[in-house]
C-alpha cells in the first residue's frame, strides 16, 4: 500500500508545545498504594494516582523488582481498549523480577474513567472535529506523564527505559526525551486519512462510521488527525527503535511505513510480522534484552525451547 504525502499542520510544533507546557504547569501529585493480591515473592505491585491536564486523574499499575536497583524499566502504553493489565497477557513472571514495569490507564480506560468514561468503539472519534477538543490530545499527555512518573522513581535505571506499544509509544517517545528504548507496531494514528478507507475493520472503521454520519466534517476530521500522524513525530524520536511492521502487502507494512523509518534519527530497527504471537513476541523480547544488556529474554514458559 502507497499512502499520499499528506501535509504536516504548519503549527503542529506550537500545538505539542502548547500540550507539553499544560502538562508541565500541572503537578503530578501521586498517590501510592500498594496492591497485595497483584504483589508476589519477587516483586512488589503498587496502585499510583496522576494528574494529568485537564485536570485529570490517571491510575497506573507499578511493580518493582525485590533486591537492589536500579533496574530497567518497561513503560506499557495502553492498547486499545477498555481495560489495562499490570503486564500484557501471557508475559512471563520473569519480567517483574528483573524489570520495573509500569502501565497505565489513560482517561476514558477503567480506573481512570471518572469524569469520563468512553466507549469502546467511540473513543477514536471523540472530539475529533476539533484538534483543540480531540481526546486524544489528552491521552498523549497522560502518557507522557506516565513516563515522567516512572522515570522519577528511584528504582529505576534512567539509561533503560523502553515503551512497549501502539502508537501511543512513538508519540510519547517523541514528545519526552525520557525514553531511551522503543517497540512499536504502529496501528491508529499513520497516515490514518488513507489508510482507514482501505479497511472495514475496528477501531479504524470508527473513523469511516464517523464520516458516513458527518460527510461535511471530513477536512475537519482530516485536519485533526494530521496532527496526531506518526509520520510527523519520527524526527523527534532519540530513543533505539524497533518499528514491528505488518506482513508484507497489508495496509502497515514496511513499505508502507518507510517514510517513517527513514524520518527516525536514531538506530532503528524493523520487524516484519510473521503472523505468530510466539514469533513475533519472541524476536521483540530478544531485541530489548540485547538492548538492555541482559544476558537472556525472559520468555514465558510455553515460548521456551
Amino acid at each position: 500500500m502507497t499512502t499520499s504525502n499528506g501535509s504536516r499542520p504548519a503549527d503542529f510544533d506550537s500545538y505539542w508545545q502548547g500540550t507539553l507546557a499544560e502538562l508541565a504547569g500541572l503537578p503530578a501529585a501521586p498517590e501510592v498504594q500498594e496492591i497485595p493480591l497483584r504483589s508476589a515473592d519477587f516483586a512488589t505491585a503498587y496502585g499510583v494516582k496522576l494528574t494529568s491536564i485537564g485536570p485529570y486523574r490517571l491510575y497506573a499499575y507499578l511493580s518493582i523488582p525485590h533486591g537492589d536497583g536500579p533496574f530497567p524499566a518497561r513503560y506499557y502504553l495502553p492498547r486499545y481498549g477498555s481495560v489495562v493489565d499490570l503486564v500484557p497477557q501471557g508475559t512471563a513472571n520473569g519480567q517483574r523480577r528483573e524489570h520495573v514495569t509500569f502501565a497505565i490507564c489513560v482517561r476514558g480506560q477503567r480506573l481512570a474513567d471518572q469524569p469520563y468514561a468512553s466507549s469502546f468503539p467511540g473513543l477514536l472519534t471523540d472530539g475529533i472535529e476539533d484538534p483543540a477538543a480531540y481526546v486524544y490530545r489528552g491521552i498523549v499527555a497522560d502518557c507522557v506523564r506516565g513516563v515522567e512518573y516512572l522515570a522519577s522513581r528511584p528504582e529505576v535505571d534512567e539509561t533503560r527505559v523502553a515503551a512497549i506499544g501502539n502508537d501511543l509509544a512513538l508519540t510519547t517517545a517523541a514528545l519526552c526525551p525520557l525514553v531511551t528504548h522503543l517497540v512499536c507496531s504502529p496501528a491508529l494514528l499513520y497516515a490514518t486519512a488513507d489508510v482507514a478507507p482501505r479497511t472495514s475493520a475496528y477501531p479504524l472503521e470508527e473513523i469511516n462510521d464517523y464520516l458516513r454520519r458527518y460527510p461535511t466534517r471530513r477536512e475537519a476530521v482530516h485536519r485533526t488527525l494530521s496532527y496526531f500522524d506518526l509520520r510527523w513525530f519520527g524526527s523527534r524520536v532519540q530513543a533505539t527503535t524497533l518499528i514491528m511492521a505488518g506482513a508484507d502487502g497489508s495496509a502497515l507494512d514496511a513499505a508502507a511505513l518507510d517514510p517513517l523509518i527513514r524520518s527516525i534519527p536514531g538506530d532503528t530497527e524493523v520487524h516484519k510480522a510473521e503472523h505468530s504471537g510466539y514469533r513475533d513476541g519472541r524476536y521483540s523480547e530478544e531485541w530489548l534484552s540485547r538492548q538492555f544488556g541482559m544476558a537472556e529474554p525472559s520468555l514465558p514458559p510455553h515460548w521456551q525451547d
